[in-house]
């Protein structure tokens, strides 16, 4: 058995080896918590990183930064390598970039709401079927009209264009309420409240920063800071199942290979299926099924297998079984789920044997020739190179500074997309909407939609509008003026008209202003033409 065709994950019975060949048949790490799943996590990431494949690590926790730096000298873990047979056992440093969704821990990683797509934007939206019929609706205005969903203010902007010309659109995409256009509106400002809205925009992830290689020829291994994105287990989820079909959407199909393009690790797995509706799962089996053909290994850790669907767990050839307990039936049944899951071992039996397994110790089986389960074997897992612990902040901060990314995702770019040219749009409207407006409209104090007021256009000077404006003001005033006094000579006389004046008195300053007016804009007119 060759060293340069396996990776080398323990000793039990015999020296437990995973065939490179057959990496990309997928696995899974499971087991319960501090039984030892981040270093099996970590011995594999180290391993397909020295036999020259990039590898992708979710890291709840922050443990698994460590990989960015050298183990320190332990007398147990040197004690567990010769025990093991582990030759060559020394204390490395891993290539490693660090990511982060929010930009804070490692480089931004961004996508496109188009690139996102209707589908499991709904699924991170959390909507129902009416909600993301609309949301589809959306996507298919904003494709056939020319208009970039980049970022959350396109969405919004979409929308908003939508549920305002709802009636024309409903005629050809059913019935769209302005009541369900606001309730997907409310929960993108709930998302956006979690700091989802960062994850979409530009510049946006290129999968080929995934598989980079280091000039001596070792995998990069690129660290997803999600520790504080586990916060938010729906847009945690989301962005790995995106992930993951983008992966299965724009890598070449390359059949069979002799070893696997590129590896990723997804923790607290179950949180990929949890509450997931019945038409993403089937997403999610297809693309894991498929996914090998493009050379891409996908591995599972959680804490039990029942974790995952059986269809997807039925895909997963390689198995590393870390200890479960079993304090309760439900507890015994998840064992004996788990034990069954394993080609046996006439030698022990694996369902007494998970209980039973200490910390760094596991029930391995992984796929032999022609894609054949290999026997159970209990195994004692290999100690790490790499630091059992996180890296400091100070150090993380080093290797972002050295990363060959450094300065590419960093910076946000907004060009022009739906938002600005939906404003546009609007702005032409209202332009438009001016330099129709009829006389009557302008002399009626017509308003535009923003609640500002219409000014009308003249081609005469600027002294001949202002000298308009002063005559207007003029006969107003002069008007007004001489109305009043014909309203109190009108409204005056007895005793008992005065009782009245009251009632009248409106009446009559309004007639005698008309009538005032008209006198001052009759003078004015003779003084014009005499002039």
């Amino acid at each position: 058995m060759s060293e340069d065709s396996h990776i080398f994950l323990g000793t039990g019975a015999e020296r437990q080896m995973l065939n490179l060949k057959y990496a990309n048949r997928h696995g899974l790490v499971a087991g319960a918590t501090g039984t030892g799943k981040t270093v099996s996590l970590q011995i594999m990431s180290e391993a397909f990183s020295d036999a020259g494949f990039p590898v992708f690590v979710a890291d709840v926790k922050g443990d698994v930064s460590g990989l960015s730096q050298a183990g320190k000298t332990h007398p147990k873990l040197e004690e567990r390598a010769e025990t093991i047979g582990f030759d060559g056992y020394d204390y490395s440093p891993y290539p490693t970039i660090f990511w982060d969704l929010f930009g804070k821990q490692g480089h931004p990683i961004r996508t496109t709401v188009s690139e996102m797509g209707p589908l499991l934007l709904s699924r991170l939206l959390d909507l129902n079927e009416t909600q993301e019929g609309v949301l589809n609706v959306a996507f298919v205005v904003a494709d056939e009209e020319g208009l970039a969903l980049l970022d959350f203010k396109d969405l919004r902007a979409i929308l908003l264009h939508i549920g305002q010309e709802a009636k024309a659109y409903s005629l050809e995409y059913g019935n769209i309420s302005t009541a369900t256009v606001g309730a997907i509106q409310r929960r993108l400002l709930q998302l956006e409240q979690q700091g989802g809205d960062m994850f979409f925009g530009e510049p946006a992830l290129k999968l080929e920063d995934f598989m980079r290689k280091t000039e001596d020829g070792k995998g990069y291994i690129s660290i997803l800071a999600a520790n504080e994105l586990i916060q938010s287990p729906k847009l945690y989820a989301t962005f790995l199942l995106w992930l993951m079909a983008e992966l299965f959407e724009e890598l070449p199909e390359v059949g069979d290979m002799d070893r696997p393009k590129l590896v990723f690790f997804f923790d607290e797995a179950h949180l990929l299926f949890d509450e997931a509706p019945k038409s993403l799962l089937q997403k999610v089996e297809q693309v894991v099924r498929l996914i090998r053909s493009k050379g891409v290994g996908v591995y599972f850790v959680t804490q039990n297998p029942t974790d995952i669907p059986k269809d997807v767990l039925s895909q997963l050839g390689n198995r590393v079984q870390h200890a479960l307990r079993a304090f309760t039936k439900n507890d015994r049944d998840a064992v004996r789920a788990a034990a069954d899951t394993f080609r046996e071992n006439p030698n022990f039996d694996a369902f007494d044997a998970i209980t039973d397994l200490g910390v760094g110790e596991a029930l391995v089986s992984t796929l032999e020739k022609k894609g054949v389960p290999s026997m159970v074997d209990r195994t004692l897992i290999r100690p790490p190179r790499s630091r059992m612990g996180p890296a400091t902040k100070a150090e993380r901060n080093a290797v972002i500074t050295e990363s060959p990314l450094l300065g590419v995702y960093d910076d946000a770019v907004d060009r022009e997309s739906a938002y600005e040219l939906l404003n546009e749009r609007a702005k032409q409207a209202s332009i438009e909407a001016e330099e129709n407006l009829s006389e009557d409209e302008f002399r009626s104090g017509a308003r535009r939609v923003d609640g500002s007021s219409y000014k009308r256009s003249s081609s005469g000077s600027s002294r001949q509008g202002l000298g308009e404006s002063f005559a207007k003001s003029l006969v107003r005033s002069l008007g007004t003026a001489l109305g009043r006094s014909l309203g109190n000579s009108i409204g005056g006389g007895s005793r008992r008209r005065r009782k009245r004046k009251s009632i009248s008195k409106n009446i009559s300053n309004s007639v005698g202003s008309q009538i005032g007016r008209s006198i001052v804009r009759g003078v004015l007119d003779n003084l014009t033409k005499g002039r």
